[in-house]
């Protein structure tokens, strides 16, 4: 009884050994393949608990997850045949779990050395395309996204989906940066110059018809002035006809008062004169 009770045992206990040896899970990270005696026979189980035949399966995983890859800073030669001191990283992941193991075996670090290649390959032919000035502050976000596209589809030939390619700084040799830099500088200095000599061309324009517009008000209000000061001669001189032709001796008596205040008033004027002249017709009058 006792030896029935402990081969039970004995075959619960190997039962369990052998299920759990039937059973494997797949996190959501991960990508999956079996194998049947070294022999791929199937790839990307979803999520989940899955089963295989004991010491004739076996299974690998793989993280599937978002990796990064600092890349080595490398030099290219520009357009110009300049060097330029490339830092970046890319992101990846693994797409293609088949194509992932036959091309680099399921080694991440030989999938991250030929990913390098790749993105150093690329980065060799876009620099090649351009100047030093395109590179450092014109077309890096070009750069970039030609760069992504291009070792993307390189990638998928080992299994890899590029996520982003990013540079992270370009330097220059020290011997390209004092040549670059003074082109660099005279080049502002040209365009400042452009700008400059733009402003003084409006200036000038400003100026001009700032001028023409003064001379424009000036003459509209002399002419102006001129109108109403001879409307204002013509209402005196019409007043005055008016006046001289109700009262002709006041008329003469008045204007002859004008002419004294005007002729006598100033300190220390002295006129030499006939008493009898007609200019003094009204001195001595006084008593009559």
């Amino acid at each position: 009884m006792v030896n029935g009770k402990g081969f039970i045992l004995v075959l619960a206990l190997v039962a369990l050994v052998i299920g759990s040896f039937s059973m494997f899970t797949v996190s959501q990270w991960e990508k999956a393949i079996m194998f049947r005696l070294g022999e791929i026979r199937e790839a990307d189980f979803k999520p989940g608990l899955h089963f295989k035949i004991p010491f004739i399966n076996n299974v690998r995983k793989f993280d599937a997850r978002i990796l990064t890859l600092d890349v080595e800073p490398e030099r290219f030669l520009t357009a110009e045949k300049k060097n330029v001191i490339v830092d970046s990283f890319v992101m990846w992941r693994v797409a293609d779990v088949t194509r992932y193991y036959t091309a680099v075996s399921g080694d991440e670090r030989h999938a991250r050395l030929r990913l390098e290649q790749i993105i150093k390959d690329g980065m060799r032919g876009q620099f090649s395309k351009r100047t030093i000035n395109e590179v450092v502050s014109g077309e890096r976000d070009e750069i970039m996204r030609a760069l992504t596209a291009e070792s993307n589809e390189q990638a998928q030939e080992i299994g890899i989906a590029i996520a982003d390619v990013r540079i992270k700084r370009i330097d220059l040799p020290a011997e390209v940066s004092n040549s670059v830099y003074r082109r660099m500088q005279a080049e502002r200095a040209r365009v400042a110059k452009e700008f400059r000599s733009r402003g003084f061309e409006e200036a000038e324009k400003i100026r001009a018809d700032a001028d023409r517009k003064r001379q424009v008000i000036i003459a509209e209000a002399y002419r102006d002035a001129e109108q109403v000061r001879g409307e204002g001669d013509a209402t005196a001189a019409e007043i005055y006809a008016k006046a001289y032709g109700k009262d002709k001796e006041f008329y003469n008596f008045h204007r002859s008062m004008e002419a004294y205040r005007a002729s006598l008033g100033g300190s220390g004027d002295m006129m030499l004169l006939s008493p009898d002249s007609e200019f003094f017709r009204y001195f001595g009058k006084a008593g009559n």
